[in-house]
């Protein structure tokens, strides 16, 4: 169970308009399907109508449209999901960590270490590393050496961080990432492979989130850059040399090859492919599962998708597909 709080207490701390009784009692947010007497859902969406009739929700956030629907205590807001998620936040409040060093931890004296910081069990930080005031880095992490890590920035249980990696302030790294790993280089030595050595580094912004088990690439000689307010989902691999824009955010098992340049405040879909060398201006939306493989020069939403059919009836549609001119 989480906090508990009064539909007017909430208004109060959040904003909205209240319309109904302001001592209602919330403690959880649930969705409209599994609210009961005592959570908080949202409506922005009229084909949830069916289910805003039948929710048991003591208290529905929506917009001044979706009131028409709502038949009960409501707070209105401009962005119910925003609120939502604000509300959700306030009643389930991430645990306070003891502020310590556990003995287990293997740390190299040249460190520097800020206050009120927390280093869980096993983690072992190699040498010329800053870590400032109020970082958490949780059980099995390794951070290797030249690393700075900023304010108040989390890194989950068993991250990897290579080296000269450099992490802004409240940053969250998620469990499993790899951060700084050498890029995909190598040149043709007749018949095999000649490894090109990849020396720039990762360059993390300010509230930067990587979802689990991401991998981002250095540089082979410039810097890889995830800039400030980027939003990465699980899965995600950047390549080397990337650029990412600033509040762009990227869903799950995206794959951008190196040296890509994406521009701010873009949206990119689950599994979208986009190839190397490639620009891509700001305020881009790419749809789920797009193969970018041009560089997109004007704002807008892009989709290279196909609906799925039958192998053979695939197979007759690619080849007439090959004859339109």
């Amino acid at each position: 169970m989480g906090q508990i709080i009064t539909s007017g207490d909430l208004v109060k701390k959040l904003g909205g308009e209240l319309i109904g009784d302001s001592n209602i009692l919330i403690d959880s947010a649930a969705s409209l399907e599994s609210s009961h007497q005592n959570s908080v859902s949202f409506f922005n969406n009229p084909k949830y109508q069916d289910l805003l009739k039948i929710t048991k929700a003591a208290i529905v956030i929506t917009n001044s449209e979706g009131l028409a629907f709502r038949k009960g205590p409501a707070i209105i807001s401009n962005n119910p999901y925003l609120y939502f998620a604000k509300v959700s936040r306030l009643l389930n409040p991430s645990k306070a960590l003891k502020k310590e060093i556990h003995k287990s931890a293997i740390i190299h004296p040249t460190c520097k270490l800020g206050q009120n910081i927390f280093i869980g069990p096993n983690v072992v930080i190699e040498e010329n590393v800053s870590i400032a005031d109020g970082v958490s880095v949780h059980a099995g992490v390794i951070i290797e050496s030249d690393i700075v890590i900023g304010d108040n920035s989390i890194i989950h249980p068993n991250v990897v961080i290579k080296t000269n990696t450099i992490i802004g302030k409240n940053c969250t790294i998620y469990a499993g990432c790899v951060l700084g790993s050498d890029g995909f280089g190598y040149a043709k030595d007749n018949d095999k492979w000649f490894a090109i050595p990849q020396i720039g580094k990762v360059v993390l912004g300010d509230n930067v989130d990587i979802g689990s088990n991401s991998t981002i690439d250095r540089g082979a000689l410039d810097d890889t850059i995830i800039s400030s307010g980027v939003k990465i989902d699980n899965l995600v691999q950047i390549g080397h040399n990337c650029i990412i824009g600033e509040n762009t955010i990227i869903a799950g098992c995206v794959g951008i090859a190196g040296s890509a340049k994406i521009g701010k405040n873009c949206a990119i879909g689950g599994a979208a492919m986009i190839l190397g060398h490639l620009s891509i201006v700001d305020n881009v939306t790419i749809s789920p599962g797009s193969m970018i493989t041009r560089s997109i020069k004007n704002s807008g939403t892009y989709t290279a998708l196909m609906p799925f059919q039958p192998h053979e009836a695939w197979l007759k549609t690619a080849a007439k597909i090959r004859r339109l001119k």
